[in-house]
C-alpha cells in the first residue's frame, strides 16, 4: 500500500463508496458483463471510446428498480468515475469507465 499516494487511495476509496450499494453494485456489474467482462487488463487500458452497450431505461427490466432509483444509481455512478453517460435522442446510453476499471485491477494486483 505504500507504493499509493494518499490522493490515489482517497480517489479509490470514493469509487468502493460507490459501489457499497448493492443495487449500484448490480448496475455496474450488469454493465461490466454486457461491456467489458472478457477483456484483458491491456485490452481495457487500449479501448479508447468504448461502446456504448447498455440503455439506462433497461436496467429497471433487468434488475427490477424503478426508473426513478435507476437515474439515481446511475448518477452516482457516473459521478464517482466508475460509468460514461451520454444521452442519443429519448435513450441514454451508458458504458464503464475502462481507464478506471484498470486502475481498479492493477490496485488489486499490485
Amino acid at each position: 500500500m505504500s507504493n499509493y499516494r494518499e490522493d490515489q487511495i482517497e480517489e479509490l476509496a470514493d469509487k468502493f463508496k460507490a459501489l457499497s450499494n448493492p443495487n449500484r453494485l448490480r448496475i455496474f456489474l450488469r454493465l461490466y458483463e454486457l461491456c467489458c467482462q472478457k477483456m484483458t487488463t491491456e485490452e481495457l487500458e487500449e479501448v479508447v471510446g468504448n461502446p456504448k452497450c447498455a440503455c439506462v431505461g433497461d436496467f429497471g427490466k433487468m434488475l427490477g428498480i424503478v426508473p426513478s432509483t435507476i437515474s439515481h444509481h446511475i448518477k452516482e455512478l457516473k459521478r464517482a468515475g466508475l460509468i460514461k453517460v451520454e444521452r442519443n435522442g429519448q435513450r441514454i446510453e451508458c458504458w464503464i469507465d475502462t481507464q478506471t476499471l484498470a486502475k481498479v485491477r492493477s490496485f488489486f494486483s499490485a
